[in-house]
């Protein structure tokens, strides 16, 4: 294997683990469900996993910038420092007496008034939608608070020093192609996080080298594939954080519609990809197993060694994680920055997490020819979140 594609050196000897080979955490954008993020985050800091690989989109880039851009004793402090600080905190609190009108109040106080640590509202964008706002300010916020926050949290220095490795991906505006910035190949700042979490209308693109990105979540939410396509594939552990349900009831309500339609959208049909993935490195497992019955005179031959390199011996074990739906959740859920629903998605995320490093499910006997396994958790739900 080719070490000089990743981060440590060629004459490096990696050290052997017990997991499966690199641990790669995953993370979906979702606006305020990405506080299940940072306890999936703690249940594995708190069992001595700290990811090789974070790949995040939009609110994962966020949190993913939190966990690679410090020291491994200081990242849990640091992401509950950033979900403090996005806390909505209306002037009026009906929470114990009118739970449902507490939530519209701390709704209608975000789309206001935004978020002290993120975002802002920009009022020239209310001038109508045709004035000239520009390209690097067309949107119903500003996301200077953003830039702050990560400024002052986030040491870029430790981000592009590549442990662990970090990738996020953006739309590029112009050609809506996906683009995964990473730490492997580029150094990164705080605008490539910005750009991954510019979700327009609501948000400006992001310039970085002279063209403009938004949110990688409306091309791809679900950044998995980032570790599929990696070149060259290496044996992983992956922990897919989804905030978005792909399954879910028929809606009967208007309420309900709004709710699924976001589920829909920003899932990223993630388990035809899976299901796509699967059949693509079980191919690549019997290419391999294949060649290696061929007689040795075949086997070297050109011909047979560049069919024969479309094979792959590696195993990639994927253990999604799905953040609950909270008692009362709308389609407004993205943006509950109330102190009680950053509490239970991270809860949620805690419990769902340490469940799955007891249970192991990556460990035992596989079928031979299985390039991609699924494991699915189990649902067990903290009793915040009921």
């Amino acid at each position: 294997m080719n070490m000089q594609n990743y981060c440590s050196s060629p004459n490096e000897t990696l050290p052997e683990k017990s997991d499966p080979g690199q641990v790669v955490l995953v993370l979906q954008g979702g606006g305020a469900l990405g506080s299940y993020q940072a306890g999936v985050y703690q249940a594995l800091h708190e069992a001595g996993i700290e990811p090789d690989w974070i790949i995040g989109t939009s609110i994962g880039a966020i949190n993913a910038s939190l966990i690679a851009g410090n020291s491994p004793q200081n990242r849990l402090s640091r992401l509950r420092e950033f979900w403090k600080r996005m806390e909505q905190s209306p002037v009026w609190s009906f929470r114990h007496v009118l739970p449902d009108f507490n939530e519209k109040l701390s709704y209608w106080a975000t789309v206001t008034n935004g978020i002290a640590g993120f975002f802002r509202p920009n009022a020239l964008a209310h001038a109508g939608d045709s004035y000239p706002l520009g390209a690097d300010n067309a949107g119903y916020y500003s996301t200077a608070p953003l830039e702050r926050t990560l400024t002052e949290l986030v040491d870029f220095d430790l981000v592009n020093q590549c442990t662990p490795r970090f990738t996020v991906g953006a739309a590029h505006v112009r050609t809506s192609q996906m683009r995964y910035f990473d730490s492997r190949d580029t150094k990164l700042g705080v605008k490539h996080i910005m750009a991954s979490g510019a979700l327009p209308p609501a948000f400006p693109a992001i310039r970085i080298d002279g063209e403009l990105y938004w949110d990688g979540g409306i091309l791809s939410n679900t950044p998995t594939e980032a570790v599929f396509d990696d070149i060259p594939r290496r044996d992983s552990l992956i922990f897919a954080v989804h905030l978005w349900n792909p399954s879910g009831a028929e809606p009967t309500t208007m309420a309900e519609v709004l709710n699924r339609h976001k589920d829909v959208q920003y899932s990223s049909r993630i388990a035809s990809h899976i299901a796509r993935q699967q059949q693509a490195h079980r191919l690549r497992h019997v290419i391999n197993q294949f060649a290696a019955r061929l007689p040795e005179s075949e086997r070297n031959s050109p011909e047979v060694r560049e069919l024969a390199s479309y094979g792959c011996p590696t195993r990639m074990h994927v253990v999604r994680l799905l953040a609950p739906q909270l008692d009362r959740e709308t389609h407004t859920k993205d943006i509950d920055f109330s102190a009680s629903g950053i509490m239970q998605r991270w809860d949620a995320g805690y419990t769902h997490t340490k469940a799955v490093l007891q249970r192991k499910p990556w460990v035992g006997e596989f079928d031979p020819l299985s390039g991609v396994i699924l494991h699915e958790q189990m649902e067990v739900m903290p009793e915040a979140a009921k």
